[in-house]
């Protein structure tokens, strides 16, 4: 089977579904597993190289507002793949391509490929989506156990922070899925919190992410402060936090007092709908419970504490 994955997400089900060598096209942002940077790009972003979240959400703004999608699907090169099987999404026109995006291209194509557009805003749904992609590659036995195993790992990180949370309140979270302007982390993420033994004072599970005032940020007392820009990873995220202006007030937050203040990679384990979600429930916990012995990836995770307040 000769497949296009137009999300990042999709890229790495394919590959833990072990269809690596049938993955032909890829975006510009797949970059999970490492052998997928060396496929073809069939995607690419209309957006200038910026690192400024500012500047990324006006022009993202404008781009909406001109009716116009941020991505570029590469006709030509669908069209030299010839692919069966095109995986798409249609849950966020911001994050990755969408079906609008690729009806032109599809056009142009000699033959119809079948296309598999995912829309997942649980966690729950994530592991439907995976389902899917085995069902519409023949990897139907690989795809049940992978979602068992994932599964089977965030129960183990439940079953962990249980003497935790029976032990005193639930520790109350704000995710910060964007610093300027600021946005709660919605979707899954208010869900993954849950499980890892905390509250989400920011989002509702299964809502999207909107943009918030700083105002309901401080009126929220979080006890913990998760920096996780969608689609940076924790160098980046670190550099954004480290050079922004933090608004009058973030000091007397409770988390910043207490010095539970965290950088994650929300590129891997938080903003994509994938396999990798089941690490990110661990990252969670470990943020919200320190003392627990908890393995996360390396890399994943950076506490910032009390030094965030030296930035106001």
């Amino acid at each position: 089977m000769r497949i296009c994955t137009l999300l990042p997400s999709a890229t790495e089900i394919c590959y833990a579904l072990g269809l690596g060598d049938s993955v032909l096209g890829v975006t510009h942002e797949c970059d999970f597993p490492p052998e997928a940077r060396k496929k073809r790009v069939v995607v690419t972003s209309r957006l200038p190289h910026t690192t400024d979240s500012a500047e990324i959400d006006r022009l993202v703004t404008e781009f909406t507002a001109r009716g116009e999608s941020v991505y570029r699907v590469d006709a030509e090169a669908l069209r030299e793949i010839d692919p069966d099987l095109i995986i798409t999404q249609d849950l966020c026109h911001v994050c990755a391509a969408s079906p609008d995006d690729l009806a032109a291209a599809l056009s142009t194509l000699p033959r119809a490929p079948k296309v598999l557009s995912l829309d997942a805003h649980t966690l729950d749904e994530v592991w439907a989506d995976i389902i899917a992609a085995g069902a519409a590659t023949n990897r139907e036995k690989e795809a049940a156990n992978l979602v068992e195993y994932l599964k089977d790992k965030v129960t183990s990180v439940e079953r962990a922070v249980q003497p935790f949370i029976a032990a005193h309140p639930r520790p109350r979270i704000a995710c910060l899925e964007w610093l300027n302007p600021v946005f709660n982390a919605g979707h899954w993420v208010p869900e993954m919190v849950a499980l890892a033994g905390g509250e989400d004072v920011l989002a509702h599970a299964g809502k999207p992410s909107v943009r918030l005032e700083w105002r309901q940020v401080f009126d929220a007392q979080p006890d913990v402060i998760l920096v996780s820009p969608c689609g940076y990873d924790l160098a980046r995220a670190l550099e954004e936090f480290s050079q922004m202006s933090l608004p009058e007030g973030w000091n007397e937050m409770p988390a910043v007092k207490s010095g539970r203040v965290y950088v994650t990679d929300a590129n891997s384990y938080l903003s994509r709908p994938g396999p990798r979600l089941a690490d990110g429930v661990a990252i969670l916990a470990k943020a919200l419970h320190p003392d627990l012995d908890l393995q996360i990836p390396v890399g994943s995770l950076m506490a910032v504490g009390r030094a965030a307040a030296a930035l106001t």
